[in-house]
């Protein structure tokens, strides 16, 4: 069955997984779970603030026998607006609690105070200042109403246990697809509620938010490596169908990011470059696009996915970075370039 089919389905005792909508969107669906918890319910995520996703998550939820009152709580992954508006807009009408991953804070304050030049700061900082004029259009664009879809959350999570009435979830905080991100753990149950940090399908956007880190490439390999220390466990992901082996998706999604790096070393190796121009030699998707090919949304995504891969060369002593008039330039270190030439 397509993962994307609307309904109700059981993944595991008293846990259901429920498909909502999502608007011109290629993901199509996110996944919400709701856990069966005494005589009410607590939802992982939430789906995102629209008509036709409230629409259904009240249809799933009465399929369950309950309504919106029977929610007590929802557990957010993180605070992307897919995850985590429509708890805002059902917490305003039935009171619901909501808690979010701590690491959260600095991005969800820049938006709540309409904040928007994050994005276009580091797209010059990328050497991408046509980017930026064209993404501060689309920024300015987003009307009130949307950013009123965001609000704090009423708890603040990090990593601790929390006891359910019938199962304890481990919260787990897993930076790099956003800096606050957090699965939770069914250690009992053998569950992953991996949000976007484990995706079965596509490796998930990396440091996409109004507050990026430093390191969000770093910080997220760091995170996979911790998932994958955990026993194997059964993968709910947030898009996508639900597969039996968190391990094998996270060595997958280890060894792309090292191909990844390796091919990103590749392009800088035989000058200097930005990230921008780095993207711009590198293949996009599984068709492996050209980065003309790609709208401005997915341009502005693969510039700042460069950024991070590039970053952590550095990290690793492979690249060195020269700020020049305000843009970072990236060129391979001199002391891999020695030991290349003794190679060859």
């Amino acid at each position: 069955m397509e993962w994307t089919e609307p309904g109700v389905f059981e993944v595991a005792p008293g846990v259901y997984r429920i498909p909502l909508p999502l608007p011109n969107d290629g993901l199509h669906t996110v996944n919400v779970y709701a856990i069966d918890d005494g005589d009410g319910l607590v939802l992982i995520d939430s789906g995102w603030a629209l008509d036709a996703g409230e629409t259904a998550l009240e249809s799933a939820l009465g399929t369950l026998g309950h309504g919106f009152e029977d929610v007590r709580r929802f557990l957010v992954t993180h605070a992307h607006r897919d995850h985590y508006t429509l708890a805002v807009a059902l917490r305003r009408r039935f009171g619901t609690k909501i808690a979010l991953g701590a690491g959260e804070q600095p991005s969800l304050a820049r938006i709540i105070a309409r904040r928007r030049d994050g994005q276009i700061r580091n797209l010059a900082t990328w050497g991408a200042p046509h980017l930026a004029d064209r993404w501060r259009a689309v920024v300015a664009s987003i009307g009130d109403d949307e950013l009123r879809d965001y609000e704090e959350p009423d708890e603040w999570l990090t990593e601790t246990d929390l006891a359910l009435e019938k199962r304890v979830l481990r919260v787990l905080p897993t930076p790099g697809h956003t800096r606050g991100h957090v699965v939770f753990v069914d250690v009992d149950s053998s569950l992953l509620f991996a949000g976007d940090h484990v995706l079965p399908h596509i490796t998930p956007s990396i440091g996409f938010e109004p507050a990026r880190p430093a390191l969000p490439l770093g910080d997220y390999l760091d995170s996979l490596r911790l998932v994958r220390d955990y026993p194997d466990l059964r993968l709910l992901p947030a898009h996508g169908p639900v597969t039996e082996s968190s391990h094998a998706r996270v060595d997958e999604l280890l060894a792309h990011h090292e191909d990844r790096l390796a091919a990103t070393l590749e392009a800088v190796r035989s000058g200097t470059g930005t990230a921008f121009e780095t993207a711009r030699k590198l293949g996009w998707t599984r068709r492996d696009r050209k980065f003309a090919e790609l709208d401005l949304f997915n341009q502005v995504l693969a510039t700042g996915e460069t950024a991070a891969h590039l970053d952590v060369l550095v990290h690793r002593g492979l690249l060195t970075t020269e700020e020049r008039a305000g843009v970072t330039v990236y060129a391979v270190a001199a002391a891999r370039s020695g030991a290349d030439g003794e190679q060859g």
